[in-house]
């Protein structure tokens, strides 16, 4: 077993160790949330970045706030990120209407691992390699050996040997990734992907553009 091998089994046991420790929480099907989740989250929380901070595109002051928590693993967040998104980007985020904050909610160690590539990427590369990593989700995420899947595409991104190890052996952005996943199933009630907060509002599922749409338009004129 390489040492990439190796210390990304330790990073996988680290993720299965966070979330096992979330707290008094209910088991469902997707992971784990608190009872008091049920309640709507207040805008305040809801605007609360994890330790590593957001990723965010889109004016700080546009009208209205998208926020999703997604698993680079998950099948209908990369169809949201190939067919909604794009659309999305150009009709709302572009043009200042709407804010789109992509919050991480791995469901297993090696949706936490993509989310680890596209930190180390750097700030200005993160959405550029969120959109690479789900455009061949099924080149890596669900090849037989995930881990040098990930390793190939993090190449084009400059990454090395050396460097994409350090990244994943990163204990610090891997606890703040949990952070971020253990808040939104703890405190608003996340328990799958991808889960979005349009203005506050939860909506679960994927989505299309047209059903995001009608959303949108009525805050949009509020």
């Amino acid at each position: 077993m390489t040492l990439t091998r190796r210390r990304f089994l330790e990073t996988a046991a680290a993720l299965a160790l966070s979330a096992a420790a979330a707290g008094a929480l209910s088991r469902t099907p997707f992971g784990l949330v608190s009872e008091a989740a049920a309640q709507a989250p207040s805008a305040e929380d809801l605007a609360m970045a994890g330790p590593l901070g957001d990723k965010v595109e889109g004016k700080d002051d546009a009208p209205v706030t998208i926020i999703e928590y997604a698993s680079m693993t998950c099948g209908h967040c990369a169809q949201f990120a190939a067919t909604t998104f794009p659309k999305l980007k150009e009709k709302y985020i572009d043009t200042g209407k709407v804010r789109f904050i992509l919050r991480e909610f791995p469901l297993d160690p090696i949706a936490a691992a993509g989310f680890m590539i596209a930190r180390c990427a750097g700030d200005d590369k993160y959405f550029a390699v969120i959109d690479a990593l789900f455009a061949r989700q099924r080149d890596w995420a669900y090849a037989t050996d995930p881990v040098a899947g990930l390793q190939t595409m993090a190449k084009q991104f400059g990454f090395t040997q050396e460097t994409f190890e350090a990244c994943l052996t990163n204990q610090e952005m891997l606890d703040g990734i949990n952070a971020v996943r253990a808040r939104g199933a703890e405190k608003f009630g996340v328990n799958s992907t991808p889960t979005f907060f349009i203005n506050g509002k939860i909506q679960r599922g994927a989505i299309g553009f047209e059903d995001l749409e009608k959303i949108l338009q009525p805050l949009l004129k509020a």
